[in-house]
């Protein structure tokens, strides 16, 4: 695991050891990953969002026809099976 220094002012650092001892984090450290997960979970949320608006606002909805689905399955062959070849031959 690499580390990262960074400058922050009293009154941050103050609020952050206050967080760690109230909050039940060991480290300060601890505190500031579970903030980065906070927001990478907040970035994937808000990603998600705007792929879900995007399939709403795309058009109608058609039913998938027995031929959609033999290319779907076919499409799903291929990548499982080029999954395979790289790892049998990387």
């Amino acid at each position: 695991m690499k580390s990262i220094n960074i400058s922050l002012p009293d009154t941050m650092r103050d609020y952050i050891e206050k967080q760690v001892a109230d909050g039940g984090y060991s480290t300060i450290s601890e505190y500031f990953r579970e903030l980065v997960r906070q927001d990478q979970k907040r970035r994937d949320k808000e990603r998600l969002e705007t792929l879900l608006l995007e399939g709403l606002n795309s058009g109608n909805a058609t039913p998938l026809t027995e031929e959609d689905w033999d290319d779907i399955r076919q499409a799903v062959r291929s990548k499982v099976q080029g999954d395979k070849d790289l790892n049998t031959n990387g």
